[in-house]
């Protein structure tokens, strides 16, 4: 069954990876590509997915096997959860068509050939969920023993690694996945906690230490704190009177007045201000230290507008539908198309890897057909369900709690830490609606559609009246009845 689900999404993605060779881009991906070839390595994005950038470049002169090999990966990972699911009683006539629809469907395919970092980091993530549902599958059928086999342990340190490496603010959302596993298995707590802080503190001291010392540049502080600075331009703009005629030529030094009070009114992309022409980068970086001291300041006197702030500009995180379009909140899925003059990046275009970002599609017709499949899925009416990862979080969360009552046990509510850490993460600090930040409880939502018959399947079961304890954990084993 494993093999089958792997050669069956496998066969979906390389239609997606012929119709967009080598890879669907971003301005990102040039930036990476940038960075890469020409030694101006920086920490603002994932190192770790720049070095296989640089890798694949180095060995092949192009970025068409990096992507297929993520095309790989997804589809082991899809397959590897359908065995997961089987602890769970989900039969694999159950959680094969899921899978595939995650290989096939527009939205979900087509990510996976993006040359992005988030297709790692939402693959490592779906990897998690898979480890998670084998091991709560063994602690809701008895067979739990208190310890994780070496291929568990190995898979799940390779997830929450690469969950935390992936993406510069990814080790949240693997702490709180790791806390509710630790929660839920008992015997195994020590372990668990001790993996995901080996992990988290790994992450810090590559970011802090290592990083810097390999010569790596840091991003600016104007960049770090740029939500920041964006939450100050929304306070501005509703409330004028917080702030005080220092505080005004502290901001005037950055930007005009009116460019603060223009960028304000759109809560929803922190984009508006920094990208903007009339603020002073340089400026920015030299007075982060009295602006944050400000934005603390504002936290402490009228919180309700930070908060707010922040709640609009992670809309993408909690809403199911999406916002005012004119306000460009609605869901940013990105085209398939690569300009010629790649989204304005000037510094590349002499570069001799210029030739490698362009798209050559192995199959026009494919690439037709995939073309037409995405613009299908963007119909507006249905975007809270195709592309909202908010909607399938919610759809995963009811499912669980509906399979850990039939169950009667509440360890299985840990399926959820996933989607949870990334929801509330995403929801911490987000900067624009991307779709791509929130793909990883797309996924799981979709796999999660599987549980649906093994709802049915749970009220055949009734507990057995005998328990028995092992290494402090209650084991009671059931039949049917």
């Amino acid at each position: 069954m494993p093999l089958a689900v792997f050669l069956s999404c496998q066969a979906c993605h390389l239609l997606w990876w012929a119709a967009f060779y080598p890879g669907l881009m971003s301005m990102d991906s040039v930036v990476y590509t940038w960075q890469v070839t020409t030694g101006h390595w920086r920490s603002d994005h994932s190192v770790l997915y720049n070095a296989l950038v640089r890798l694949t470049l180095g060995i092949t002169g192009d970025l068409a096997v990096l992507t297929l090999l993520q095309t790989v990966a997804m589809s082991a990972v899809l397959g590897y959860t359908c065995v997961s699911l089987r602890t769970l009683g989900v039969r694999g006539r159950w959680s094969a068509p899921a899978a595939v629809a995650c290989a096939a469907a527009p939205p979900l395919g087509s990510f996976t050939v993006f040359i992005w970092k988030d297709v790692p980091f939402t693959i490592c993530a779906v990897l998690v969920f898979a480890v998670s549902v084998r091991l709560l599958g063994r602690r809701s059928n008895g067979t739990w023993n208190g310890r994780l086999h070496r291929s568990e342990l190995l898979l799940l340190c390779a997830g929450l690694l690469g969950v935390d490496l992936f993406r510069n603010n990814g080790f949240p959302m693997s702490v709180i996945a790791s806390l509710a596993l630790l929660l839920a298995l008992p015997g195994a707590r020590r372990m668990i906690a001790g993996l995901a802080a080996a992990t988290t503190a790994l992450t810090l001291l590559l970011m802090l230490v290592v990083y810097p010392a390999a010569g790596i540049e840091q991003p600016s502080k104007a960049f770090v704190y740029n939500l920041h600075y964006a939450d100050l331009a929304v306070t501005y703009a509703q409330e004028p009177g917080l702030f005080t005629p220092d505080d005004l030529r502290l901001m005037a030094t950055v930007a005009p007045l009116s460019t603060w009070r223009g960028a304000g009114t759109n809560c929803y992309v922190s984009d508006v201000l920094y990208y903007s022409p009339s603020l002073n980068r340089a400026a920015a970086d030299r007075l982060a230290e009295p602006l944050v001291r400000l934005w603390w300041r504002v936290l402490r006197t009228s919180p309700q507008q930070i908060f707010g702030a922040r709640l609009c500009r992670a809309h993408i995180a909690w809403a199911v539908f999406p916002g005012p379009r004119g306000m460009s909140a609605k869901t940013w899925t990105y085209g398939t198309s690569i300009p010629a003059d790649l989204w304005g990046f000037r510094s590349i275009q002499d570069s001799p890897y210029r030739p490698v970002l362009t798209a050559r599609p192995l199959s026009r017709t494919l690439n037709h057909a995939a073309n037409f499949g995405r613009s299908a899925f963007r119909v507006p009416q249905l975007e809270w369900l195709f592309w909202r990862g908010a909607t399938w979080c919610y759809a995963t969360y009811a499912l669980v709690a509906l399979l850990a009552r039939a169950r009667r046990c509440r360890p299985l509510l840990a399926l959820a830490g996933v989607s949870l850490g990334v929801q509330l993460t995403v929801l911490a600090a987000n900067p624009a609606p991307c779709f791509r930040y929130m793909a990883a409880p797309l996924f799981i939502g979709v796999l999660c559609l599987s549980l649906i018959p093994a709802l049915r399947a749970s009220a055949r079961w009734d507990r057995v009246d005998s328990c028995t304890w092992t290494n402090n954990a209650r084991s009671c084993p059931r039949r049917f009845i």
